[in-house]
């Protein structure tokens, strides 16, 4: 690593000063895969020139390197959990004490109750503040069952998203439910949920999934997979006993209604690459860079 000295001696606003504050503003903040626009302000510059003297000077554009830096990263974390989900059950990971990092328990809805939508099920919901947008929790009398995120963007020059599809989307897992908007109720998960401070194993996060039995069983395997780890598709799939099925559990993890407390975030291709994930790869991206700040000390 170069010390600081030998940048001192670079002319400020040169091609190369603009250059290495360019590589160190990507390496320092990938996580949460700033815009060209935000790179460019950070080196003093114009996005277009950054664009074209970046590439110039590097052979890709910034956007390139920013991908090339995430990928490297997201392998990384598949290397250092080939085994992670084998650890878990050796040390008895698989009951329902301590399973994560958030020392969640969990129950699971019977099949009878999954199969009426929810029939008979009173939800409560709120909207609340996280470190990776708006979140959107929704509980029921024995625990939490829903977890999602409020997106606004343009979508044919039209707005699309916001609290209204956020709602709309949990609702559709459970279309015959009760749903009742009452924040004071769902606002202690989430200062339980996103403050580290407050996991604890004397007061564990109680679960509710409400799915198939399949599904119950990946969201179940999730759960096993530590905080700034990873794993893959495949290894999910080997350790419910189903080694051929990686495509149906892909689809299992991205209906898991639990974002973050169920970690789906951490489940990645097989190459090592961020592949889907429901709220968008934006967010998966942060949420992983928060959890590899939480681990870092």
């Amino acid at each position: 690593m170069p010390a600081a000295a030998e940048f001192a001696s670079v002319a400020p606003g040169s091609d190369y000063d603009t250059v290495r504050r360019v590589l160190a503003y990507i390496t320092e903040n990938w996580r949460a895969q700033p815009t060209i626009e935000t790179i460019a302000g950070a080196a003093g510059a114009t996005p277009t020139d950054i664009h074209h003297l970046f590439r110039r000077w590097c052979g890709l554009t910034p956007k390139a390197f920013l991908q090339a830096i995430t990928l490297y990263h997201a392998k990384n974390l598949l290397g250092a959990s080939a085994s992670v989900l084998d650890t878990a059950l050796e040390v008895g990971l698989s009951g329902p004490g301590r399973l994560h990092d958030l020392f969640v328990t969990h129950e699971a809805m019977s099949p009878g109750e999954w199969k009426a939508g929810g029939g008979g099920l009173s939800l409560s919901y709120g909207f609340h503040p996280s470190p990776f947008g708006e979140a959107l929790i929704v509980t029921t009398p024995r625990g939490l069952a829903g977890l999602g995120w409020v997106s606004d963007g343009l979508d044919g020059g039209k707005v699309v998203g916001g609290r209204a599809e956020a709602l709309a989307d949990m609702m559709r897992r459970w279309p015959h439910a009760q749903y009742r908007f009452d924040p004071q109720a769902t606002a202690p998960y989430a200062a339980r949920i996103f403050d580290p401070k407050a996991w604890s194993a004397e007061t564990p996060l109680r679960v509710v999934l409400i799915g198939t039995d399949f599904e119950v069983r990946v969201w179940q395997t999730l759960l096993k997979i530590p905080v700034g780890r990873a794993t893959t598709y495949g290894d999910v799939a080997c350790h419910i006993g189903k080694p051929s099925a990686s495509r149906a559990v892909g689809m299992a993890v991205g209906k898991n209604p639990i974002s973050f407390v169920v970690p789906c975030h951490r489940v990645i291709g097989k190459s090592g690459a961020l592949t889907g994930y429901h709220w968008g790869l934006t967010r998966k991206r942060a949420i992983l860079g928060w959890e590899a700040g939480q681990t870092a000390g």
